[in-house]
């Protein structure tokens, strides 16, 4: 099977929704993420208030360049939440977990550790 994170999110209003047995195996292959409320979400706890800013900005860059955005926020000067979810596809589709797996590669230059 080919590596999420070197895959490339389909375009706009073609990615299909997954069934459920699909979204538990795609997220065997994924650490740290977890299904909640039907999306992809992840929380991190990073070194300061820049850091969290400097992996939003990141993630930014990623999710420009895959055209698939994720909901972010920055809570408690030091966390951030990364939700991913398929509007087009009202639901889970094979992006959410090329992106997960992408942002995940950026993750331990700035996770607390």
């Amino acid at each position: 099977m080919t590596d999420l994170a070197e895959k490339h999110a389909a375009a706009d209003g073609t990615a299909l929704r997954l069934a459920d047995e699909q979204v538990n195996d795609m997220m065997a292959q994924l650490s740290g993420w977890k299904v909640a409320d039907g999306k992809l979400r992840r929380d991190v706890q990073v070194k300061n208030f820049r850091a969290a800013v400097t992996l939003v900005n990141s993630i930014a860059d990623v999710a420009e360049e895959q055209n698939h955005h994720p909901d972010i926020c920055i809570y408690a000067w030091n966390k951030v939440s990364i939700e991913l979810y398929t509007h087009t596809a009202d639901g889970l589709s094979e992006n959410d977990f090329i992106m997960a797996a992408k942002f995940n590669l950026l993750l331990p230059a700035f996770v607390k550790a």
